[in-house]
């Protein structure tokens, strides 16, 4: 979702102090650069929801014969408890690459919701 690129930062060389010997015992780069983000376009919904969808089928602890929708709510459904929604939940934020507050963890019901969620963080992958 995001791309990180390097800008030259003249002012943090200029503003390098250091004394003639040590400067001359580093080789010191005459820029130096301070990371950017640039953000992409969001991410399509659907999309979304199928990679959520496969978070849950992957995860060893949902009821295999459950058909995964987006309506499908974790408890209900899937019969997972407390425990088992959070470690789902962990594992969706490292499939796109973000983490939930606490707040909102415990707010995300289902799948539509957590796909509501991060469709509407901006830094969602």
């Amino acid at each position: 979702m995001f791309k990180s690129v390097f800008r030259p930062c003249a002012a943090v060389a200029k503003n390098a102090r250091m004394t003639l010997p040590v400067r001359n015992s580093i080789l010191m780069p005459q820029m130096m650069v301070s990371p950017i983000r640039f953000y992409s376009a969001t991410t399509d919904r659907n999309e979304i929801t199928q990679r959520v969808v496969d978070v849950i089928k992957a995860f060893d602890r949902t009821n295999a014969s459950a058909d995964i929708s987006s309506k499908t709510l974790f408890h209900k459904d899937l019969g997972l408890d407390s425990l088992d929604t959070v470690e789902l939940l962990v594992a969706i934020e490292e499939d796109f690459d973000i983490q939930f507050p606490d707040k909102v963890a415990d707010e995300l019901k289902g799948v539509e919701d957590t796909v509501e969620w991060i469709a509407n963080h901006p830094e969602s992958e």
